[in-house]
C-alpha cells in the first residue's frame, strides 16, 4: 500500500495525480482502502452523541470521502479517455462494489435519521440560502436512493443498483469495442472518389495512428470522420457499408451485442421505479427535473416534431433535385441523404465545406473560445505545457480571474483514439468548494479527426459548435463559486445542465468572432465577407433533418422508459415507435438504443435525452438578453449571467436562477426561430 501512487498525497501542481506512475493494478487496492475509509467516516458522523447540526452532519457529510472522490474522478476519466483491457477489467470488477457502497451510504439509517431530523426542522435553523439548498438536495438524494424503503425493499433496491452498474459498464465497453474494431480501408483512388483533401488527410492520419502502412486511408466510426465521409464520398456502396456499421453498433450477434443488455437495464429500471412507488421509470426520473412530467416533455417534443417534418419535406425536395441533376434514378436512402444534401447546399448557397474548413483550424478556434470567455467573464488562460496529462494529447491551461487570482485548471483532450469513447463531454477531476479550499480542475474531451502531420486539424462548423458546447460546460465548472462541493458546477438538474453549454455555442457563430479568428491556415486571410454571408444564409438548411434525428431519439428514450415492462425486443420496439411517429426512413435517428450511451452507459440521461431541446428553449431566450442589449458582449448582461447561471451551481433552484438572470420565465419562440421552425 505504501508504494501505491493512488494512495499517496498528489503533490503535483493543482493536485494532479502522477499519471506516469499509475497502473491499472493500483486501482482495486486503492478503491478497497478508500471505500473502507469512507465507511468509517460515515459511521463516525452517524454515531455522534451530539444532536444533529448543519456543521456536524451536513457539512461533515459533504466533506467526507475525499480520497474516494478523487479516485473515482481519476478512474472514470481514464476509463473514458485512455482505457486498456486491464483497466476495463478493473472497471467490470469494481462496478458492483462501487454501486454497493453508494447504496450503503445513502441507505445508512443512522446517517439518514440525522439528515431527516435536520430537514424536518429546517425552517428553524437560520440557515443561509445555500445551506438550505444543500440540506434539501442531500435529503432528496437519500430519498431517491431508497433510504425510506422497508428493509427487504432496501436490500432488493441495492441489488438492482449493483446489477445496473455492471450492465452499464458492459454496455459502454461493448460500444467502444464496436467502434474501435471497425475500419473501412480505402486503398485506391476509386475508393477515395469525391473526398476532399481535408477528409483524405484525416483518413490518412487515422491509418497512420493505427499503423496500417503506406498508401492506406481508413474511415473510423468517429463522428468527425464518418459524417464527412457520408457527405462527400462518391462511392455509394462504401457509403452504405460505413452507414450500416455506424448505425449497427451494438445490434449484432457477436461480442459487442447490446440488445439483451438494453432489455435487462430497462427491466431493472422499471423495477427500481416501482420500488419508489412510480408506475414507470420516466415518472421516477422526471420527478427531479424542471419538466417534472411526461406530458411536459412530450408537449415540447410534439411542438417541434411537426414543424420539423414539414421542413424536412422541403429539404427532401432539394435533395431529390440534386439527385435528378446528377442523373440518379435510385431511391433516396439514409446513406444518400448527407451526400446529396451537401450537393444541394452547394448549389443553393454556393457553399462548399472544402472551401470553408481551411478557415477553422483547431488552434484558432480554441483561441476564439478563450477570447469569448475573457470578454464575457474576464478570464485569462495560461498554457502549461509542462503539466503532463494522462495522454500526450492533453493540453493544460491555468485559468485566472480578471484580478489575477487563480480560478482553476482547464484540461483539453481533443482527438479521437481507439482507446477513447466516442462523443464529446466535460468532467471534473476536482470540483470547486470554498469549504474544502478546492479550486476546480475541469476536463473537456472531444473526438476530432486529427490533421495530417505538419498540418493543423481543420474543423467543420459543427465541430466548432461542439468545441464551444463542451467549453460551455467547462465554464460552468470553472466559474462555480459555492461553499459546498455537492452543489458545485454542473451538479444541477439534468434539464438545466445543458443551458450553459448550449448558450455558449451562440458566440462561435457571431460575425465579430469569426472575422477575428476564422483565418485561412495557409494564407492567414480572414474569413471573407462573402463566405461568411453564405454560412449565415445556409445555417438553417438541414435543420428539419437534424431536428427530426434528435427528436426521434428523445421520443424513443421516453417511450422505452415510460413502459411499465421492458420490451422483449428493443430493436423491434424502436422500429415500431418510430413508425408510429412516421419518421421518414431516409432520416434515421441520432442514437439507436443499442449504442445510446446517454441512456445505457449510466442513468444520467435516461428518460432525459429531451433535455437538450428543453435547455435550447432556455439558451435561445437567454442569448436574446444580449441581443436586446445591442451587444453580444454586454458587460452588465454578462455579469448577471455569471452570477445567476455559471457561478451558482446548484445553490439555487434552476427556475429561480433563470428568472434572476432574464427577469421572467423562458418562452419557446426564440428556439423555434433559431431552428427556422416558425411558420413563414
Amino acid at each position: 500500500m505504501s508504494t501505491n501512487p493512488l494512495l499517496q498525497d498528489w503533490a503535483g501542481p493543482h493536485g494532479l495525480p502522477p499519471f506516469a506512475d499509475i497502473a491499472p493494478a493500483h486501482f482495486q487496492p486503492a478503491f478497497d482502502a478508500a471505500l473502507a475509509a469512507h465507511r468509517a467516516e460515515i459511521d463516525a458522523i452517524a454515531s455522534q452523541t451530539e444532536a444533529p447540526s448543519f456543521a456536524n452532519t451536513l457539512a461533515a457529510f459533504d466533506a467526507s470521502g475525499r480520497q474516494l472522490t478523487r479516485l473515482e474522478h481519476l478512474f472514470y476519466t481514464l476509463a473514458a479517455s485512455a482505457t486498456s483491457p486491464e483497466l476495463q477489467a478493473v472497471q467490470r470488477a469494481m462496478a458492483a462494489p462501487l454501486a454497493d457502497h453508494g447504496s450503503a451510504v445513502y441507505m445508512h439509517q443512522g446517517l439518514f435519521t440525522r439528515v431527516e431530523a435536520l430537514f424536518e426542522q429546517r425552517e428553524k435553523l437560520a440557515l443561509t440560502s445555500e445551506q438550505q439548498r444543500l440540506l434539501e438536495r442531500v435529503h432528496l438524494d437519500f430519498l431517491r436512493s431508497g433510504a425510506r424503503l422497508a428493509p427487504e425493499a432496501r436490500a432488493r433496491y441495492a441489488a438492482v443498483m449493483a446489477r445496473l452498474a455492471e450492465l452499464n459498464t458492459r454496455f459502454a465497453q461493448n460500444v467502444l469495442g464496436a467502434e474501435s474494431s471497425y475500419q473501412l480501408r480505402l486503398t485506391t483512388e476509386a475508393e477515395l472518389a469525391g473526398l476532399p483533401d481535408f477528409v483524405r488527410a484525416a483518413a490518412r492520419q487515422a491509418a497512420i495512428d493505427r499503423d496500417l502502412g503506406e498508401g492506406i486511408h481508413v474511415i473510423t466510426l468517429s463522428r468527425s470522420l464518418i459524417v464527412p465521409f457520408l457527405s462527400f464520398s462518391a462511392r455509394r456502396d462504401l457509403r452504405e457499408q460505413a452507414w450500416r456499421a455506424w448505425v449497427g453498433r451494438g445490434d449484432d450477434t457477436g461480442e459487442t451485442d447490446n440488445r439483451e443488455i438494453c432489455r435487462e437495464i430497462l427491466e431493472l429500471r422499471a423495477e427500481q421505479a416501482k420500488l419508489h412507488g412510480h408506475a414507470c421509470y420516466a415518472d421516477y426520473a422526471l420527478e427531479d427535473t424542471m419538466a417534472r412530467t411526461q406530458s411536459a416533455v412530450m408537449g415540447l417534443l410534439e411542438r417541434v416534431w411537426h414543424p420539423a417534418l414539414a421542413a424536412q419535406v422541403r429539404e427532401r425536395e432539394a435533395v431529390q433535385g440534386a439527385m435528378a441533376a446528377a442523373g440518379v434514378t435510385h431511391a433516396l436512402e439514409a446513406w444518400d441523404w448527407r451526400f446529396y444534401a451537401e450537393q444541394a447546399r452547394r448549389a443553393r448557397f454556393e457553399l462548399d465545406e472544402a472551401e470553408v474548413k481551411p478557415y477553422f483550424s483547431l488552434d484558432r478556434m480554441v483561441a476564439a473560445m478563450f477570447d469569448c470567455a475573457s470578454r464575457l467573464f474576464g478570464l485569462q488562460f495560461k498554457p502549461r505545457p509542462d503539466l503532463a496529462g494522462y495522454h500526450a494529447d492533453v493540453r493544460a491551461y491555468e485559468v485566472f480571474n480578471a484580478d489575477g487570482s487563480l480560478r482553476g485548471l482547464f484540461l483539453q483532450d481533443n482527438f479521437a483514439r481507439p482507446t477513447k469513447r466516442s462523443g464529446a463531454w466535460m468532467n471534473a477531476m476536482r470540483n470547486q468548494s470554498r469549504a474544502l479550499g478546492a479550486t476546480p480542475v475541469i476536463l473537456n474531451n472531444n473526438n476530432f479527426a486529427r490533421g495530417a502531420a505538419g498540418e493543423p486539424t481543420l474543423l467543420s462548423f459543427d465541430d466548432v459548435r461542439t468545441l464551444f458546447h463542451e467549453f460551455g460546460h467547462g465554464l460552468h465548472g470553472l466559474l462555480s463559486s459555492v461553499e459546498h462541493e455537492r452543489l458545485a458546477g454542473t451538479q444541477v438538474l439534468r434539464d438545466f445542465v445543458e443551458l450553459p453549454s448550449q448558450l455558449y455555442e451562440h458566440w462561435m457563430a457571431e460575425p465579430e468572432v469569426l472575422k477575428k479568428f476564422a483565418r485561412h491556415w495557409q494564407t492567414d486571410e480572414p474569413l471573407p465577407d462573402a463566405l461568411l454571408a453564405k454560412l449565415q444564409a445556409a445555417r438553417q438548411f438541414g435543420q428539419g433533418y437534424e431536428t427530426l434525428r434528435y427528436t426521434a431519439s428523445a421520443i424513443v428514450d421516453m417511450a422505452a422508459h415510460s413502459a411499465s415492462q421492458s420490451p422483449a425486443d428493443v430493436v423491434a420496439f424502436e422500429r415500431d415507435t418510430l413508425a408510429k411517429w412516421e419518421l421518414p426512413a431516409e432520416v434515421g435517428i441520432n442514437h439507436r438504443l443499442t449504442h445510446f450511451q446517454h441512456l445505457f452507459s449510466s442513468a444520467g440521461y435516461a428518460a432525459g435525452y429531451y433535455v437538450y431541446l428543453w435547455a435550447e428553449v432556455l439558451d435561445c431566450d437567454a442569448f436574446d438578453a444580449f441581443v436586446e442589449a445591442g451587444n453580444v458582449f454586454d458587460t452588465a448582461v454578462a455579469a448577471r449571467l455569471r452570477e445567476c447561471i455559471y457561478s451558482a451551481g446548484n445553490s439555487r433552484e434552476p427556475g429561480e436562477a433563470f428568472r434572476a438572470f432574464r427577469g421572467r420565465d423562458p418562452v419557446v419562440e426564440p428556439m423555434l426561430k433559431d431552428r427556422g421552425l416558425l411558420p413563414a
